[in-house]
């Protein structure tokens, strides 16, 4: 008789921040994520970030990132090729006083889950 193997099922961690940019800046930031570079790409796959999405409303961001591990923003921000990245995004961003990223962590106060997504994948399924 065959056992069953349990696997454990990595909890995702949602995480969100806000930035600003500078005036007129939209369009150069909007170009780089377009254009995203694949070396940056695996950095962030590498760092158990598996989803992120920014939302903007003029010159404010919204950026939404689903991640596997705690410390995966940590790492990418430690990283070589985001330090690259970042410098690229200096000239967008606006800055506080303190030299810092004009930037903001967001807590999380909700989050609704329904069965419509696994409906979905169900769904899908049949039809392959």
């Amino acid at each position: 008789m065959k056992r069953a193997i349990k696997t454990k099922k990595r909890q995702v961690i949602r995480r969100a921040f806000t930035l600003r940019l500078k005036p007129g800046r939209f369009a150069k930031y909007k170009h780089y994520h377009d254009n995203i570079w694949p070396e940056l790409v695996r950095e962030i796959e590498a760092c158990c970030i598996a989803r992120i999405t920014t939302f903007a409303d003029g010159l404010q961001l919204f950026l939404y990132s689903e991640i596997y591990d705690p410390k995966g923003w940590d790492k990418l921000w430690s990283s070589k090729i985001h330090d690259e990245w970042a410098e690229c995004m200096k000239p967008l961003m606006q800055f506080r006083a303190d030299g810092k990223v004009d930037a903001g962590p967001l807590r999380e106060i909700f989050h609704l889950e329904t069965a419509a997504g696994s409906a979905r994948k169900k769904d899908t399924k049949k039809t392959k």
